[in-house]
């Protein structure tokens, strides 16, 4: 059950991170905002591979060379498009596009892993992303509809693309190495891929500028956002499999309005606690559907 714990705190970590990376969008070049994230999350990281091994971990070529795809997709990727679509995007419908993560992840997971993906699996995904999207769209979906597709939203499908493929990236390198060693690694692979683009367009000479609400924003997308949220994500891919590490993905919507609730005032509304129980729902059908089954047969 800690994992399942885990990952629930992980989606409201990352429900935040649509918060933070608001704020720095509004000035900070994306490529800036990028590097400085995952050059803060790396510097945790590789200090807890020290704490834990007592020295950094030596990886092999063939290692390597996935621990810098893992770098390019789910860090310079997803971030350059992450930051990028948050300057013209709202985090809301932001959130709508990165739902359908679980949905890709489980699909695809099911055709290259052969994780089982039964009709009530199916159905709990389903539930939990119309759960989510009654969140973001406040009861009304036909509004998902209303603003027409833009480039901000293009980039933010881009972070779909990135996202899928770190998570089934992921799973084929944890075969070989730990969760902290594949996320450190990749971090900090990422980070140095950013690190060129960032200083090329001029972040040495604005860095000293930025806010402490900035700052601030940057460590809890470095820290909160990447290295807890990260390192337990890939604990649960190597525990419970992509498919209902995914889905989990529905309650960062449902965290980042109750973030903005708290932060902003905002009201609780209906549309928040009955998206909140679809998603609960879902995630509780695709993750114990087993159980269910094999409780029913005995009642039956």
């Amino acid at each position: 059950m800690l994992v399942y714990a885990k990952l629930l705190l992980t989606a409201f970590f990352w429900g935040g991170t649509f918060i933070a990376g608001r704020v720095v969008s509004r000035s900070m070049d994306p490529y800036a905002a990028a590097f400085l994230r995952f050059a803060i999350a790396s510097v945790f990281l590789l200090g807890l591979i020290l704490i834990k091994e007592g020295k950094l971990v030596s990886i092999s070529l063939k290692q390597l060379f996935f621990v810098i795809l893992l770098g390019m997709t789910g860090v310079f990727a997803y971030n350059i498009f992450f930051f990028s679509g948050l300057h013209t995007v709202v985090a809301g419908r932001a959130s709508i596009i990165i739902a359908l993560n679980p949905i890709a992840i489980s699909i695809l997971s099911s055709i290259i892993f052969k994780e089982k993906l039964t009709v009530l699996k199916l159905f709990g995904i389903l539930i939990s992303v119309t759960g989510a999207l009654v969140v973001i769209t406040f009861g009304d979906l036909s509004s998902i509809f209303s603003d027409p597709i833009g480039k901000g939203e293009l980039f933010i499908f881009g972070c779909v693309v990135s996202w899928v493929s770190y998570s089934l990236i992921g799973k084929m390198v944890m075969s070989n190495l730990s969760p902290l060693v594949s996320v450190a690694y990749s971090a900090l692979a990422g980070a140095i891929a950013l690190s060129v683009p960032a200083f090329t367009r001029g972040m040495a000479d604005v860095i000293i500028g930025y806010s402490a609400e900035e700052w601030i924003s940057l460590f809890y997308l470095g820290f909160f956002g990447t290295v807890l949220g990260f390192y337990w994500y890939y604990q649960a891919l190597n525990t419970v499999g992509p498919m209902k590490s995914s889905v989990f993905i529905n309650f960062v919507p449902v965290s980042a309005i109750i973030l903005a609730m708290v932060l902003l005032n905002e009201p609780v509304t209906v549309s928040l606690l009955v998206g909140a129980a679809l998603v609960l729902s879902g995630v509780l059908l695709t993750n114990f559907s087993g159980l269910l089954v094999t409780w029913l047969k005995k009642r039956l």
